[in-house]
């Protein structure tokens, strides 16, 4: 439904009746019933998996790369900055795996095959290849050809 919705979105003018109705429809099955905030207008990746999507929120502004796992609980988006702006929004790269009650606040990036562990808050960016855990999130490990190298 997040693609369909996606695609009719950006539909030119005289068919944007199509738009209106299925985001709506999407807003109501997936926001309301489902408790998945995650905007039809997001930029996410092919094979991106929401495991038990229950309370995850996205802010819309977010880019998440493809084969992403995205574990309940969830929330990724910007922060408000001490003059009252708001920071941009993360960046994730491809193949991230993202546990569970995670936070990914501000615009940082986190790299490809990254591994954020469950109840992490991520403010920092993180480099590709590695596992993060913690609040704040702290590297822990590097994966290096499918062997962790621990850090010392």
């Amino acid at each position: 439904m997040f693609r369909s919705t996606h695609l009719l979105g950006k539909l030119p003018a005289p068919l944007s009746f199509l738009s209106i109705f299925s985001r709506l429809l999407y807003q109501l099955l997936v926001e309301c019933i489902l408790g998945i905030e995650l905007p039809w207008d997001t930029q996410i990746g092919a094979n991106t998996k929401l495991l038990h999507g229950i309370g995850l929120v996205v802010n819309h502004e977010t880019v998440i790369g493809a084969n992403c796992t995205l574990r309940h609980s969830t929330t990724i988006g910007n922060k408000q900055l001490p003059d009252g702006s708001y920071s941009g929004c993360p960046k994730i790269g491809n193949n991230v795996d993202i546990g569970s009650n995670v936070v990914i606040i501000g615009a940082i990036t986190i790299g490809d095959n990254a591994v954020i562990g469950a109840g992490s808050v991520v403010v920092k960016d993180v480099p590709e290849s590695s596992v993060v855990v913690g609040n704040p999130a702290r590297v822990i490990r590097k994966i290096c050809k499918k062997k962790l190298i621990y850090k010392k």
